[in-house]
């Protein structure tokens, strides 16, 4: 029988619970994937586009919807499902916490807000007005982290194919031969999505690319 010296199997076992708890911090750290609003009416997407965080109408209760409460006219027919909520958040240094903008669709106002991921499974988000007013709430997950998109990854003012955009460009995540495989493996989890890859949004992209 083999018998091993209790300060190895000591060392072993706070070894696993080190490499559990910072796997745990990690998963707790990531704001991507799809998340269900306190309400119930919709999920948002989160996804990390050129180093911001956006966050789009994924999933609707009730389909159909328009941006109706918009004060530009010019947007109040546009579908609220695809439309960004989440405005290019940026990471707080030194905290799991981005900061930038939330639209509201029920009044159409934008209001300065931040997201922090309480756990794995929530995310909260909070919005105040002038810096006071602040109102918030929990978001629950129902879809995994969102790898980071190879299509829409390019730092701005490159072109595909350039040094530049190469070496700005990240690991595939999938390993995937192309950036479309990419993207149909990290929208696989997802059958029947009509939103996919929302670095692709028009709205987002002009902002992300």
């Amino acid at each position: 029988m083999l018998h091993c010296p209790r300060n190895i199997v000591r060392t072993v076992t706070y070894s696993g619970i080190f490499l559990a708890t910072g796997i745990a911090s990690a998963l707790a750290a990531d704001p991507t994937g799809d998340w269900r609003v306190a309400d119930g009416v919709a999920n948002i997407r989160v996804a990390e586009c050129n180093g911001s965080m956006w966050g789009v109408v994924a999933w609707e209760k009730t389909p159909g919807g328009h941006d109706k409460n918009n004060p530009d006219a010019s947007k109040q027919s546009r579908p609220t499902l695809g439309m960004p909520i989440l405005l290019n958040m940026k990471k707080k240094p030194g905290a799991d916490e981005w900061e930038g903008q939330v639209y509201n669709a029920k009044d159409g106002q934008t209001y300065s807000s931040t997201i922090k991921p309480a756990s794995p499974d929530q995310l909260e988000i909070q919005g105040c007005v002038l810096g006071f007013l602040c109102g918030g709430e929990t978001w629950t997950r129902v879809a995994g982290p969102i790898p980071s998109s190879p299509a829409n990854s390019m730092a701005k003012g490159t072109t595909k194919g350039s040094p530049k955009a190469a070496a700005a460009a990240p690991p595939k995540t999938t390993g995937a031969a192309n950036p479309a495989a990419d993207q149909k493996t990290a929208t696989a989890a997802r059958p029947n999505d009509p939103v996919g890859d929302i670095c692709l949004i028009p709205d987002i992209a002009r902002f992300a690319h």
